[in-house]
């Protein structure tokens, strides 16, 4: 027997002295087939005295899930918790083990290996398919670890990046990065201007002292919170979303030259079918080697399609040059070049016109964006993860539920004791 119970224990990694396994079989159960393990948990002291006099009366049978390799065969330990009574307190109780908690009948090891899958990609009813239990069983082990993510008011790091995305109801969520180790300092229900502020309020002075960047988009109020909370920081407009406004800009421009056309006439297919030619940058265009494109009938290089089709119209030519200008000057972070071409006088367009304007009413953040190393390129990666962990579960309903998965599948929580971790759940 005491062989038995070693092997039975090596097997299933159990370490408890007080489990005593007798026997173990097949059964079937609800149509499947169930490996079953019986054994007894002794109590060998009184809880409340520590008196080894205890009259035995009993056991209470519990059928533990317990983890497996293999799903098909789900793993049932028939656990027989031993009733005592002390003859010296004169009190009942009953054998505990940490193998499960009190009260519960899903082991600890499948509520860890539960809580390993909710760190990966996976939608939570696969999660409880694979490892034999309900679905309801995998959203008490999330909701186990959402206290674990409280909020603390006493750091802010030198640099952050401030961006939103779409979550629960479709409704836009705040999130703040660090923008040096791109992990998580804040993700908030709603982005509104008061929210922001309430939040970053609580913070020391000290603390938002601390702060020297902000990156952002061309967001006007996220500049007016980081002018109130963060008195020493920089702010930051994100490179990307300066070319984005450009290249918008330059291709609503491109499709209403290429509408003044008619149709048929080569100048039209020109700037319709090559159309991602013009958003390229003009150094990766190839120059060399043209090629025969059938809706202008004619072999072309992309340069010289590129260049016929800009000269069809002189605003649309300012346009792309001062486009292409402006890509080189953020790339080689010339600041100078950047304010002489937003200063530009030539005739570029009123969308193009406005875009300028707007990047002259944040001149400073802007140059700052050209000048400094910070960006919000590891805010749109990490959107991009909370995109794909939303798609996956087909939605969320609970902000609380996909907040905490959202720090869980970033390995920003890790757990080593089982009985703290899983008191809850």
């Amino acid at each position: 027997m005491s062989s038995l119970n070693n092997c039975i224990k090596f097997a299933l990694d159990i370490k408890d002295k007080n489990i005593v396994f007798k026997s173990f079989f097949y059964k079937m159960v609800q149509m499947k087939k169930h490996k079953i393990y019986e054994a007894e948990l002794i109590q060998p002291a009184c809880p409340c005295c520590g008196s080894l006099d205890l009259l035995h009366n009993g056991h209470l049978i519990t059928n533990i899930h317990y983890l497996t390799a293999n799903a098909s065969h789900p793993v049932i330990i028939r656990l027989a918790k031993q009733r005592v009574k002390c003859r010296d307190c004169n009190r009942w109780s009953m054998a505990q083990s940490e193998l499960v908690n009190k009260y519960c009948s899903i082991s600890n090891a499948s509520k860890l290996k539960v809580l390993s899958a909710l760190t990966e990609d996976s939608s939570m009813t696969s999660i409880a398919r694979e490892n034999n239990v309900s679905v309801n069983t995998v959203q008490r082990v999330l909701g186990s670890c959402s206290h674990r993510f409280l909020d603390s008011y006493e750091y802010l790091p030198a640099h952050l990046a401030f961006d939103e995305f779409k979550g629960v109801d479709r409704q836009l969520h705040f999130i703040c990065l660090n923008g040096d180790n791109h992990q998580v300092v804040q993700i908030l229900r709603t982005r509104y201007k008061k929210t922001l502020l309430k939040y970053f309020g609580r913070f020391s002075p000290q603390a938002r002292a601390n702060v020297k960047t902000v990156t952002m988009d061309l967001n006007f109020y996220y500049q007016d919170i980081v002018r109130a909370c963060f008195p020493n920081a920089q702010i930051v407009i994100d490179r990307f979303h300066m070319i984005q406004m450009l290249t918008r800009s330059f291709n609503s421009l491109r499709v209403r030259t290429m509408k003044t056309f008619d149709k048929k006439s080569r100048e039209y297919q020109l700037l319709k079918s090559p159309w991602k030619l013009y958003l390229k940058k003009y150094d990766e265009l190839e120059k060399i080697h043209p090629r025969y494109n059938w809706h202008y009938k004619d072999c072309l290089t992309q340069v010289q399609v590129v260049m016929e089709g800009i000269g069809a119209n002189t605003t649309l030519e300012n346009s792309y040059n001062l486009m292409q200008s402006f890509i080189k000057a953020i790339e080689d972070g010339d600041t100078q070049k950047i304010e002489s071409l937003i200063a530009s006088k030539d005739s570029i367009g009123a969308l193009m016109h406005k875009t300028l304007l707007t990047f002259k009413h944040n001149l400073k953040a802007v140059l700052n964006g050209a000048a400094l190393t910070y960006s919000n390129g590891c805010l749109e990666g990490f959107n991009r993860k909370i995109k794909q962990i939303e798609r996956t579960a087909f939605g969320y309903s609970n902000f609380i539920n996909l907040l905490t998965r959202i720090h869980l599948e970033e390995n920003l929580f890790k757990e080593k004791d089982p009985n703290s971790l899983l008191m809850a759940a």
